[in-house]
């Protein structure tokens, strides 16, 4: 995964008609460098997932005629399930906000896909994120992968095994275990039309 998450606060909706809403905010040094990324999930109706997908599928062009998707998966397994995770890339707020205005006022993705999606949608989440200093975002040599990249699930969870016995990562955990604030897992599939899969 993009390894490092700051979350200053949580704001929740409450739960209307409408579906509910988490955000979080990122602060620290690497607000400064400007370009983020946005880690959009959307949690969807069961019955409804394939549709979601589809209608994507269908007018994901009116969506990055706006700003560049960095991928598009869904959740095969980790916490809830029927979710959609997405990751769309910003050179800062103000083209984030510009953006969010130009989609407010573009009717074809109002018509085509947001009013027909939103009944589909259970929950939001929003976080920005930042790459750490030695990461670097790019396509791996093969396409099978999650975003921490492992071959497999048998690979990813070896992998972890081998590294609890190394004492450098050992030593790394509990440094920075201190900045932790939350965790989580998922195995997710990438998306067809997702550009990295």
């Amino acid at each position: 995964m993009l390894p490092l998450r700051s979350v200053l606060a949580r704001a929740l909706t409450a739960r209307t008609l409408a579906p509910q809403v988490c955000s979080s905010f990122a602060t620290g040094p690497r607000q400064n460098d400007g370009m983020f990324y946005e880690f959009r999930t959307y949690s969807l109706k069961p019955s409804k997932m394939n549709e979601f997908l589809e209608n994507f599928k269908k007018n994901v062009h009116l969506r990055t005629a706006h700003s560049e998707l960095v991928g598009y998966w869904s959740v095969e397994f980790g916490g809830r399930i029927n979710k959609v995770f997405h990751i769309w890339k910003y050179e800062n707020f103000a083209h984030r906000t510009a953006v969010r205005k130009a989609l407010a006022k573009d009717k074809e993705w109002q018509e085509q896909f947001l009013i027909p999606n939103l009944a589909l949608i259970d929950k939001q989440e929003s976080e920005i994120t930042y790459l750490v200093p030695w990461c670097k975002l790019e396509k791996p040599p093969k396409e099978v992968h999650v975003l921490w990249w492992n071959e497999s699930a048998d690979s990813r969870a070896a992998g972890r095994h081998q590294s609890h016995e190394d004492p450098r990562v050992v030593a790394a955990v509990r440094e920075s275990v201190n900045y932790l604030v939350s965790q989580q897992n998922m195995l997710l599939t990438p998306a067809s039309f997702s550009p990295l899969k």
